[in-house]
């Protein structure tokens, strides 16, 4: 029988659940049919702010094949009118008083089809009285606003929190000493993760059981389990998470969405299942979405020093307080804002305000609005440094943490692991051919041309621990991996997160094959099912390799710790006198005389010595003593028409360090996936609204997302710095190209343009934004 090579760490193997994938064999929430199931569509407010005088359901109710048609009081007889949010805040289920923004969910239809639920969404009435509409922070916060939660007893205005970090009296000491302060005023605008497969549910609870069994597009399903549990009132015992394959998250999937809710609960009176499929409509207009930062940075120098940076925020929430990120930090981990800069002192301050827009800021494509604060300190300091008339990215060398430092603390209290930021900076710029090209701008200047080269350095933070830090809801952010060895050697492994495309099928038998020498294709990777897998806090903010592949590599050494007991029974040898190559324990000296971790397996159910408990297999929950600090930099190089104001991106190299790869092609695949939506964050992607709350970019003719005609080609290289605290060296990947690049691009375009003073254009950087500025700076042809 021919071998097949484990290929571990390091091997570029090719994804196995692609096999069904593209096949069309993929199980998604919307393939699930089960016996007398019920379809449900939810009606959604055409307005942003109005109270509800009333609500008529009549002739809803009558529609042939209607079988109930749920409002907000209904659900409020059952106390599920309200529900927690992740940052512990309530949000209605179904609009009891009044909506609060533009797509709020108001009443459902269940039906026998769901066509006839939408076709009777029509006949529901609601009669709305009006009320102005809150569109922005700045004016939430402003006398006389109207407040929106009120609701809430004792909220008489808009805000919501104030949060802060650092020394404040150290950095304004830094400011009155330096000689040199930096200003900016940005804003990183509200954009979706528009995932392919939108939200969705099948909630079944037999009447019979009380066994409630919901399949849902859930990126955390047992965290899911556990809110449920809190939400509905069923014991958690009796309720099953059910999360199959899903087309893409983003972190949108994270929040509990009403659709769950109210489904579960149509269900549980009804006693049939009951299936919500969310359409792209209600998926853009009401789910979570992301960044929404109005921020003010200023950045002390002495002495062509960074010395103190002082970060002020401005949160947009829209109607419900529902962020999905740890308990005590109201605004993220926006505090890793000194970036991979050495700056000795810094203060960080937040305000947090309510609106008429959907609430729920995800943890998209990055760890916790660490995506916003690297774009705020990389265009700071490259402001600086055209203030200063240095050359960027001099500016940025001189002043990087040197790898002597770590591990280093910041001046806001986190605890970076590892980092060379000075080797991953100078690939970039020799990759780029960067001083060259900085020549080949001035030539082109001088020929009428305008050609940009701008540069990002970002340093992140992901993995989600300790817990005794870090929670979500009150639960502690650790994983779990329980790893199952077959007497023929062949492997289950179980996982709390879940994948919605990462390739952790593959990745995931990778670790089990570099810690055991079970090859890959031998190893059986589930995730999802709450009944079956180990409890564990899910995949968002790329914590799955950090944490869940910390615990899989932690579990399958203890399992060849035992491996190695039965192994030296097997060789009648001493434990102390065998040897580990990956996959076979040979006796010192012997290399003849060996067993293999097959070997083992087979005896751990037929051979024991006396004494150890029958088996292969074990459990761990991994709680990081750190979080990991992957970083990188990243150079553009950019043309604009002077005609037009379209600026095209000439080039764009991308130096990543994510410390150990599993495997290279999927870490180039997430990597490519994080620079397309950077791309597109800087260019087109936008979510905004009028004065009267009405969502502009409620569908896909308005919300733009780059195809392969408009992203440009990418130059993808890599350094590698193992995280001294991760059990094999890995940092996490799957946002860092989000996180630098948007910076990178918007640099270079303002490069472009820095020499006639343009230095504050934001996101999204449209021809109409350059234009105007060429036109005012004189440079527009």
């Amino acid at each position: 029988m021919a071998t097949v090579e484990p290929r571990g760490l390091g091997h570029s193997v090719k994804r196995l659940e692609d096999g069904r994938f593209l096949r069309g064999r993929g199980n998604y929430v919307d393939d699930i049919t089960l016996p007398n199931m019920l379809h449900m569509e939810l009606l959604r407010s055409p307005v942003a702010h109005a109270k509800i005088t009333s609500i008529d359901t009549s002739r809803a109710s009558a529609l042939p094949g209607v079988v109930a048609v749920v409002t907000g009081e209904l659900m409020a007889q059952h106390n599920l009118a309200w529900m927690p949010t992740l940052s512990g805040d309530t949000q209605a289920v179904l609009a009891t008083d009044k909506v609060r923004f533009q797509g709020q969910e108001v009443a459902a239809v269940v039906a026998e089809s769901a066509y006839i639920a939408r076709d009777a969404l029509e006949l529901i009435d609601v009669d709305y009285e009006i009320l102005p509409a809150v569109t922005s922070p700045q004016q939430a916060l402003a006398d006389g606003a109207p407040v929106i939660r009120d609701d809430k007893e004792g909220q008489t205005d808009n805000h919501i929190y104030d949060w802060e970090v650092g020394d404040k009296e150290a950095t304004d000491r830094a400011f009155t000493d330096a000689d040199k302060v930096v200003s900016l005023d940005t804003f990183y605008p509200r954009c979706h993760p528009a995932p392919l497969e939108c939200c969705g549910c099948v909630a079944d609870v037999n009447p019979a059981t009380g066994k409630a069994t919901i399949y849902m597009t859930s990126q955390a399903p047992h965290a899911h389990r556990t809110l449920f549990a809190i939400v509905a009132g069923l014991p958690e015992h009796q309720i099953r998470i059910v999360s199959p394959d899903i087309g893409g998250g983003f972190g949108n999937k994270v929040p509990i969405y009403p659709g769950y809710v109210v489904a579960t609960a149509a269900s549980l009176l009804i006693g049939r299942p009951v299936k919500w499929i969310e359409d792209r409509f209600g998926n853009l207009i009401s789910t979570g979405f992301a960044r929404d930062y109005h921020m003010h940075g200023e950045l002390a120098v002495k002495d062509g020093r960074m010395t103190g940076l002082r970060a002020s925020l401005l949160s947009d929430n829209g109607a419900f307080f529902a962020d999905a990120q740890p308990t005590r930090f109201k605004a993220g981990l926006f505090h890793i804002c000194t970036g991979s800069y050495d700056i000795p002192t810094a203060h960080v301050s937040a305000v947090g305000a309510y609106t008429n827009k959907a609430p729920g800021g995800v943890a998209y494509r990055c760890s916790f609005r660490v995506t916003e604060a690297s774009y705020l300190i990389e265009r700071l300091v490259q402001t600086a440094a055209y203030e200063l008339g240095v050359d960027p990215a001099d500016f940025r060398t001189e002043n990087f943490i040197k790898p002597e430092q770590f591990p280093y603390t910041s001046a806001t209290g986190f605890e970076y692991d590892s980092g060379d930021y000075g080797r991953a900076h100078d690939l970039a710029l020799e990759k780029l051919g960067y001083t060259e090209l900085r020549k080949e701008q001035e030539a082109a200047r001088a020929e009428g041309r305008l050609i940009g080269i701008g540069v990002a350095s970002f340093t992140e933070v992901v993995g989600a621990g300790p817990g005794k830090i870090y929670d979500i809801a009150g639960l502690r952010m650790f994983d779990s991996a329980e790893l199952r060895i077959h007497p023929t050697g062949k492997a289950i492994l179980k996982l709390g997160t879940k994948s919605q495309g990462q390739g952790h099928e593959t990745t995931y038998g990778q670790i089990v094959a570099e810690e055991l020498g079970i090859p890959a294709e031998h190893v059986l990777v589930e995730e999802g099912d709450t009944d079956t897998t180990p409890y564990g806090l899910g995949t968002y903010a790329s914590r799955s390799t950090p944490v869940s592949g910390a615990a899989t590599a932690v579990i399958a050494r203890k399992l060849r710790d035992k491996a190695r007991t039965i192994a030296a029974h097997l060789l009648e040898a001493s434990e102390d006198d065998l040897e580990w190559e990956r996959g076979a324990f040979h006796v010192k000296g012997s290399p003849d005389k060996s067993k293999t971790i097959q070997d083992c397996a087979f005896a751990a159910y037929t051979n024991l010595p006396d004494g150890l408990e029958a088996g292969l297999e074990g459990v761990t929950y991994y709680d990081p003593p750190n979080m990991t600090f992957p970083f990188g930099t990243y150079a553009a190089v950019v043309e604009i028409d002077r005609g037009t104001g379209e600026w095209k991106v000439l080039r764009l190299v991308a130096v990543d360090d994510c410390g150990v790869r599993i495997n290279p092609m999927i870490v180039e695949g997430q990597i490519t996936g994080g620079l397309t939506e950077g791309f597109a964050i800087a260019a087109m992607e936008l979510i905004t609204f009028d004065d009267d709350g009405n969502c502009i970019g409620s569908s896909f003719m308005d919300y733009l997302l780059p195809t392969s005609w408009e992203t440009p080609k990418f130059e993808m290289h890599e350094t590698v710095t193992p995280s001294p605290h991760h059990p094999f060296g890995a940092k996490g990947v799957g946002e860092s190209a989000t996180v630098g690049s948007p910076a990178a691009y918007v640099n270079a375009v303002v490069d472009a343009l820095a020499h006639a003073g343009v230095r504050n254009l934001e996101m999204p950087v449209t021809p109409a934004k350059v234009w105007q500025a060429l036109v005012e700076v004189g440079l527009a042809e």
